[in-house]
């Protein structure tokens, strides 16, 4: 049985790692295909030193592009190494570039694709991501839902004889890191000063957010309004575009923070009095920490972290700093992404399923 996993950006090598250990468990040969999607060191080598994950057998070496042709230039190196492997299983993650030239290549190859993560919908159109997800997910075999929402949003498309609700692999590493820096202090409060508890942890990357020098400084200017503390992780995106505009990231009590490793992360928001972001991945850690949420975004697609009272979608302006200096919601027991053994179901569902 041989599973090959292709990631290329920081939330795919997060949600690798329990599939990697899962498939050492299961004795399965597992082939990982980094595209480059993500070259900066911090937000991709580091990572598979810091989740302990094998280094990838194959590294494409894409890099930055347009949407287009960094997709087509995935596509095109894909094949080769698909070929080269022949997989019984090609195993896509997200809603990446990586994620949709991946399931490409293999579906076109008939090559049995499962996508992890599968049925996650934003509804809106304008999102890339929502673009990858949406074709992702109609072009494979097995869809491997996190949710009982996402089983209904691959029901209504028609899709649900495909569908398998696993639970969410980013619960099994959240939580096997949180257990591994219990007690450690936040990198954010020794290196700022910050105490803990009273300062929030942001990430600003997406191009809604940042491809308009107006709407990327009101978002700037609202962080650096706020009366505690922020420290916001500089995407590489973000800092290329405020390079662009001319816009200093840093100002008021907004301070500029290089990524963190994942550990780290992990750390400084399970410390941290909020988020505020427009990461999908990060809406979903920081419920999982229970700390409070504030998405720079009129959707998300884990609805359960707003049903809940944990995260509040905003523009932004006075609305984003008012939602993150709201009171601490109260807590819940609810657990609807899984309980930390999503991985194994995932290995499993692939060796039952194999053709």
């Amino acid at each position: 049985m041989k599973i090959m996993s292709v990631v290329g950006a920081r939330p795919q090598f997060v949600k690798l790692a329990p599939i990697a250990h899962a498939c050492a468990r299961a004795g399965v040969d597992h082939i990982v295909v980094h595209t480059g999607q993500h070259y900066d060191p911090m937000l991709s080598d580091v990572f598979f030193d810091d989740l302990n994950i094998p280094a990838p057998q194959e590294h494409l070496g894409i890099g930055s592009g347009t949407h287009g042709r960094q997709t087509g230039a995935m596509l095109a190196a894909m094949d080769e190494v698909v070929e080269k492997h022949a997989p019984d299983w090609m195993l896509v993650y997200g809603d990446t570039n990586s994620t949709l030239a991946a399931a490409l290549s293999a579906v076109k190859l008939h090559i049995p694709t499962a996508h992890l993560e599968a049925g996650l919908r934003s509804f809106n159109r304008m999102m890339p991501e929502e673009i990858n997800r949406v074709l992702t997910d109609h072009a494979a075999d097995l869809l491997l839902a996190p949710t009982e929402v996402a089983r209904e949003h691959l029901r209504t498309e028609g899709l649900a004889e495909r569908t398998v609700v696993v639970g969410d692999v980013m619960t099994d590493v959240l939580f096997h890191t949180r257990d591994l820096v219990a007690g450690q202090s936040s990198p954010i409060s020794e290196e700022f000063g910050f105490p803990k508890g009273e300062y929030f942890v942001a990430t600003i990357h997406r191009p809604a957010n940042t491809d308009s020098p107006q709407r990327l400084e009101q978002v700037l200017d609202a962080l650096g309004a706020l009366p505690h503390p922020v420290a916001i992780l500089a995407h590489p995106r973000l800092v290329a575009k405020a390079e662009e505009f001319g816009l200093p990231i840093g100002r008021g009590n907004l301070h500029v923070h290089s990524p963190l490793a994942y550990p780290q992360l992990v750390a400084s928001v399970d410390q941290a009095k909020g988020v505020i972001t427009d990461s999908g991945g990060l809406q979903k850690e920081a419920f999982l920490l229970r700390t409070p949420c504030t998405t720079v975004r009129p959707e998300t697609e884990w609805v359960e972290t707003v049903e809940y009272g944990w995260n509040v979608l905003v523009e932004p302006g006075p609305a984003l700093i008012e939602a993150a200096m709201r009171p601490r919601p109260d807590d819940v027991d609810a657990t609807p992404y899984g309980d930390g053994h999503a991985a194994d179901r995932v290995v499993e569902t692939l060796i039952r399923n194999a053709r």
